[in-house]
């Protein structure tokens, strides 16, 4: 069977680290053994440099830094050598997954040589924009110019039911849309005891303490005010806990301070950025819960891996991070206050059945693989190459 030659376009990449890059990697590698795969993207700025080994091509483009943006913009007109191996790499379909300079190249690209393209609907570009401009005229104005990307593609994919609406009724996507959901690379820990030993010994940690988790970027636009906060309520109700944040950003010298206002310096440690699988598996098995309360979010592989330890999450209504997820069934959802967010961890530490039921029904139904995930891209890819035949 013939191998159709995919280019992935995405406009950051390794050595940067994101959830969207995290997703377009693991769906290469999973793609990888049935299509020619070839990504896209920018090349690395200053003298970083990516020294991961990956079972695809990559094709890097110059690229100049955003003011107010953590994210270099890729520039293909001041690239020859950029663009002679695009114009002969003979593509069957474009697959981009961000609305930017080389979204621009890679659907001018499908149009001349009239081949179908697919986007794909990860973040929301409108909060996004509006938080690097603080301007809602500029802001909608280059949305629009986003959405023109995305609506030059003949299908979208989106990463939950969430987003799909987002993109449809706010954002004003035209083009037809399928879900596919997220997946992680970890897999069930085969040693829980292990897991928390190794983790109880690298943090200190008592074996009777209930530890809280958050995995992610230390910023405030990830509402860990919200998780500092409530943790200050439950301890005057349940005090033999940890909070282990796990991550790293711009807002840690914010957070550590307010953790010492909040007294909550023997509560809360700051673990800094954790890029070992086997550590990141030990400890989401060790942890009782993921707090994850983000309104920024679309959807949150952090949900993902720690269901695949059976370890449950408390989320915040009506957010992109809570699709799929029914309260006191497979996830705990509270509203946006500090009051009933703590509650609801204190419902988890108190009620085990329900507690033990959520844990359970957390890993049958949030729990999947990469590998699930690149099949239904694999058969979406094959039937858009061959006008929906094979639908």
């Amino acid at each position: 069977m013939k191998k159709y030659k995919v280019g992935i376009f995405i406009d950051a990449f390794y050595p940067m680290i994101d959830g969207v890059i995290s997703v377009v990697d693991n769906l290469a590698k999973h793609l990888s053994d049935k299509l020619d795969i070839t990504i896209f993207t920018i090349k690395p700025s200053g003298n970083k440099e990516d020294t991961t080994v990956h079972p695809y091509k990559v094709v890097r483009c110059k690229s100049k830094p955003v003011i107010y943006l953590d994210y270099d913009l890729a520039t293909p007109k001041l690239d020859r050598a950029f663009r002679k191996t695009l114009k002969e790499s003979n593509l069957d379909l474009i697959y981009y997954h961000s609305p930017f300079t080389l979204a621009s190249v890679a659907t001018k690209y499908a149009k001349k040589h009239h081949i179908p393209c697919i986007c794909h609907l990860h973040s929301q570009y409108k909060r996004d924009v509006q938080r690097a401009t603080h301007n809602k005229v500029l802001t909608n104005i280059i949305l629009k110019i986003f959405m023109k990307n995305f609506n030059r593609a003949d299908l979208a994919i989106a990463v939950n039911e969430f987003t799909e609406k987002l993109y449809k009724e706010e954002y004003k996507l035209k083009v037809p849309v399928k879900v596919v959901y997220n997946a992680t690379s970890m897999t069930p820990c085969s040693d829980t005891a292990k897991a928390r030993d190794i983790v109880n010994q690298r943090f200190g940690l008592k074996d009777n303490e209930k530890l809280f988790l958050y995995v992610g970027r230390i910023n405030k636009l990830k509402n860990i005010d919200l998780i500092l906060d409530s943790l200050s309520l439950v301890e005057e109700k349940y005090s033999n806990f940890k909070m282990l944040l796990v991550g790293s950003g711009k807002n840690l010298e914010y957070f550590q301070n307010k953790v010492k206002r909040l007294g909550l310096e023997d509560k809360v440690i700051f673990a800094g950025k954790i890029l070992e699988q086997d550590l990141l598996t030990y400890i989401y098995c060790r942890s009782n819960l993921l707090l994850f309360p983000s309104q920024y979010d679309t959807d949150g592989i952090v949900k993902i891996e720690a269901s695949s330890q059976h370890t449950p999450t408390v989320f915040i209504e009506n957010t992109g991070a809570c699709s799929a997820i029914t309260d006191n069934e497979n996830g705990f959802i509270s509203k946006n206050t500090p009051q009933d967010y703590a509650d609801k961890i204190l419902l988890a530490l108190t009620d085990e059945e329900l507690y033990n039921k959520v844990c359970q029904n957390a890993y049958k139904t949030l729990y999947r693989t990469w590998q699930e995930s690149a099949d239904e891209i694999y058969k979406i890819i094959v039937d858009t190459i061959n006008g929906g035949k094979n639908e």
